[in-house]
């Protein structure tokens, strides 16, 4: 059975430079590890690091510019809370399964967290019921948790419940602790909101959208997906996760198929594009006004430079 982590590693380390790994570890340190006046060591500057870092008497002598990094006046606690109801086996925008970027996104800031000395814990649930894995600092701590979330999306034949999962960390969840929530396009609720009030008063709290595939395909791109696919005139080859004698999209609540001539009709798609216009505009302001770091992850290809921009934003806010 293959590594998790090593799996994330590889989507972070893109470039042989390290270019995206220096990136991510300079937004986080700026975003997350606590200052103080105690002097550590010196180190080149990376991509992401923050200006005001640079000791420049160092660079001057030095000829390359170091940073100046100090001893973190405390150790943080980042707690991922996970969705991992049955709609999470549904595919995320680049056809594959959400599941697979839950992972991911849970992997590489979990993976930075342990490299930067701090612990991390994970809430994870569905309708049926709400788990908490035990903090941790290690690798293997870190491997072990994501295999709970696989395992734990896998199982599951309940729907997703996101306000449950935001509740139980408000109630129970008293520690100031870096708090990121990893869900799916669901639209918010007034009972979200009432729960991301109560939340942002304790903790830090950053937003990761995984986006879902479209439930319905335009005719000539799925024309060119089939084909991709099948090769010309072979017969089509099945949406993933949906059964071999089954072609097209299912929901994965009620396994109702979407009926061929859905797919490139200009009214339903513009009805629900519609509809998805108003959620995420409902949703985008909610963030913005209880001032929450927010991204969206289109697949896993895209999504080491979403976390890299969010971190960005966030430590660029907090100067």
């Amino acid at each position: 059975m293959s590594s998790l982590i090593t799996q994330v590693k590889s989507k972070l380390f893109i470039h042989s430079s390290k270019k995206s790994m220096h990136a991510l570890d300079g937004a986080y340190a700026s975003l997350l590890r606590g200052r103080s006046l105690d002097f550590e060591d010196l180190r080149p500057y990376e991509y992401g690091d923050q200006v005001r870092d640079i000791d420049w008497r160092a660079t001057a002598k030095h000829n390359e510019p170091l940073v100046k990094r100090t001893k973190a006046t405390r150790m943080h606690t980042v707690l991922f809370v996970v969705d991992t109801g049955r709609g999470m086996r549904a595919l995320a925008e680049d056809e594959r399964p959400k599941s697979e970027s839950a992972v991911l996104v849970a992997g590489a800031l979990g993976f930075l967290t342990v490299r930067h000395g701090d612990d991390f814990s994970v809430v994870h649930g569905d309708a049926a019921g709400i788990r908490r894995i035990a903090p941790s600092g290690t690798e293997g701590g870190l491997e072990h948790a994501l295999r709970r979330i696989q395992r734990a999306v896998g199982a599951s034949t309940a729907p997703n419940d996101r306000d449950a999962l935001l509740g139980y960390v408000a109630r129970t969840i008293a520690r100031r602790m870096i708090v990121v929530i990893v869900t799916d396009e669901e639209p918010t609720t007034d009972e979200t909101e009432r729960m991301l009030r109560r939340l942002k008063v304790q903790h830090d709290v950053l937003w990761v959208t995984l986006r879902d595939a479209d439930p319905v395909l335009p005719g000539p791109e799925r024309a060119k997906r089939d084909e991709g696919r099948s090769g010309p005139g072979k017969t089509p080859a099945p949406e993933r996760g949906a059964k071999r004698r089954d072609e097209g999209r299912r929901d994965v609540d009620t396994s109702w198929r979407v009926p061929d001539f859905a797919h490139g009709d200009p009214e339903i798609m513009a009805e629900l594009a519609a509809q998805e216009a108003a959620d995420i505009a409902r949703r985008d302001d909610l963030l913005r006004r209880l001032e929450i770091s927010h991204t969206e992850i289109e697949g896993q290809d895209s999504a080491v430079p979403a976390l890299l921009r969010m971190l960005n934003r966030r430590s660029h806010a907090r100067l």
